[in-house]
């Protein structure tokens, strides 16, 4: 079997940033997958499934009721390495085109003090797998680090 794109990226040369992972085409329509890299893979530690859960829900709804993209929004989920995120939006897109959304999402994450929404056992699987705390400094981080003087090299992949 030949890999799957995602597969060769060479992660040891990859950073946090913000990723166009690949571009497809429904029935003649594009939809670009993003790679939300939030940590540095194998060099940092992952994220834990509270946080990754937490910032799932909250991302997943900040998207789906933004004026501009709610109905571009297809998915938004993570990663199975808990490295970072998916994120598919109907249209053709590049990373920069993103960045003030991303800003926005990372920052509203950052700042959100309320309860988490779909945080229920009526709304959700798993509802106790959330850390609200946690999910607030991994976007906080993100968006100090890597969002607020984003580089070339961080929304390219490395060759």
């Amino acid at each position: 079997m030949e890999k799957i794109t995602s597969f060769t990226i060479d992660h040891i040369q990859l950073i946090p940033g913000l990723y166009v992972s690949r571009m497809d085409y429904v029935a003649g329509n594009p939809i670009t997958t993003f790679d939300i890299r939030i940590t540095n893979p194998n060099e940092e530690p992952v994220m834990n499934t509270a946080e990754i859960h937490t910032i799932e829900h909250l991302a997943a709804t900040f998207l789906r009721n933004h004026e501009e993209y709610k109905d571009k929004t297809l998915y938004f989920g993570p990663m199975g390495c808990r490295t970072g995120f998916y994120l598919l939006l109907a249209g053709a897109y590049e990373s920069k085109d993103i960045v003030d959304l991303m800003r926005e999402m990372f920052t509203f994450i950052a700042n959100f003090h309320d309860a988490v929404p779909g945080a229920s056992a009526k709304d959700c699987g798993n509802y106790l797998d959330m850390n609200l705390p946690m999910a607030r400094y991994v976007a906080k981080k993100y968006l100090t680090e890597v969002l607020e003087h984003i580089s070339k090299e961080q929304l390219l992949y490395p060759n």
